[in-house]
C-alpha cells in the first residue's frame, strides 16, 4: 500500500491554466490587425451569447501539448471559436484541461508572418491541433484570403462561394469581406455574416440601428398623434353640423361621443 500512494505522488501532473503563462509581451503589429481582431471577436460574441455554450478569443495561448509547453515554439492564433464547452473566463486554452482544441481558427496575415502562417502553424493546425476548420486573412491584401476545413486528416481548401463568402460549417456562418469603416479607419474588412450575408453589427452598427427604431417609434407616435387630432376635428364637425340641423346639444352629445359642455362651446 505504502509503495502504491508512493508511486501515485511521484506521477508529474500536467500543469493548469493557472499555472501556465498566459502573457508573452509580444504586441499587435498594426493597429489594423488590432482593430480586425477586434471587429471578429466582438461582433460574434452576441451570437455566442445566444448559444449555451461556446468560447471566442484571441491573440491568447492555445496549449495543446506538453512538447509545446517546453519548447515555446507557437504563440496563440488571432482568433478562435469553440462550441460545446462551458461559458467561462479562460486566462489561455489548455487542451488537455477543456477535452477539445479549437474547432475554427483564423491567423491575420503580415509580411513577417504569412510564411509560417501558411506552412508551419497550418501543418500544427491540422496535424497536432486537429482544428476542424482553418482561415487566413491579410487585413492589407484582400485578396489573400483563404479557408481550409480539415477531411480525412488533410485540410482541404474551401472554395468561395456564388456571394464570395468563405462558409465556415462548423459555426454556419460565412466570412465576407466588407468595405467601410470601423474605429475611424477606413479599410477592408473580414467580418462574419449569417450564411444570406447579413452581417453581424460592429457596436458602433448596433448604437444606429437602434437609434433607427427609435426614431421609426417616435415618427409612428406623431404620426398616430396627427391622426387622433384629425379625427378630432372631424368628430368636431360633426357635431356642428347637427346643431346646425336643429339638433338638440344632449342629442349630439349622445351621437358624438362628447361632453355636453364641450358641445355647448360649438354653438354659435
Amino acid at each position: 500500500m505504502l509503495e502504491t500512494v508512493l508511486a501515485l505522488s511521484s506521477v508529474q501532473l500536467p500543469p493548469t491554466q493557472a499555472e501556465l503563462p498566459c502573457d508573452d509581451g509580444i504586441p499587435m503589429e498594426t493597429q489594423r490587425h488590432k482593430f480586425q481582431m477586434d471587429i471578429l471577436i466582438d461582433t460574434i460574441q452576441p451570437w455566442l451569447d445566444q448559444r449555451a455554450d461556446g468560447y471566442v478569443g484571441g491573440n491568447m495561448f492555445v496549449y495543446y501539448s506538453l512538447a509545446q509547453l517546453k519548447n515555446q515554439d507557437f504563440r496563440g492564433p488571432d482568433f478562435f471559436a469553440v462550441l460545446g464547452v462551458p461559458k467561462t473566463e479562460r486566462l489561455s486554452w489548455v487542451v488537455w484541461e477543456e477535452g477539445k482544441p479549437p474547432d475554427v481558427v483564423i491567423e491575420l496575415l503580415s509580411e513577417s508572418t504569412a510564411s509560417n502562417d501558411k506552412n508551419a502553424k497550418k501543418l500544427i493546425y491540422q496535424n497536432q491541433m486537429r482544428v476542424s476548420e482553418y482561415f487566413w486573412y491579410d487585413p492589407f491584401n484582400p485578396d489573400d484570403f483563404a479557408g481550409f476545413d480539415l477531411n480525412s486528416g488533410t485540410y482541404q481548401q474551401i472554395a468561395l462561394n456564388e456571394k464570395n463568402q468563405l462558409i465556415s460549417k462548423v459555426l454556419n456562418l460565412s466570412l465576407v469581406r466588407w468595405e467601410g469603416n470601423y474605429r475611424g479607419v477606413d479599410a477592408t474588412w473580414l467580418r462574419w455574416a449569417t450564411l444570406d450575408g447579413e452581417l453581424f453589427p460592429t457596436s458602433q452598427e448596433m448604437v444606429g440601428i437602434a437609434q433607427q427604431k427609435v426614431d421609426e417609434v417616435k415618427q409612428i407616435a406623431e404620426q398616430e398623434k396627427q391622426r387622433a387630432e384629425q379625427a378630432e376635428l372631424q368628430l368636431r364637425q360633426v357635431a356642428i353640423n347637427l346643431l346646425q340641423n336643429k339638433m338638440s346639444v344632449e342629442q349630439v352629445a349622445q351621437l358624438t361621443n362628447l361632453d355636453i359642455l364641450e358641445v355647448e362651446k360649438l354653438i354659435d
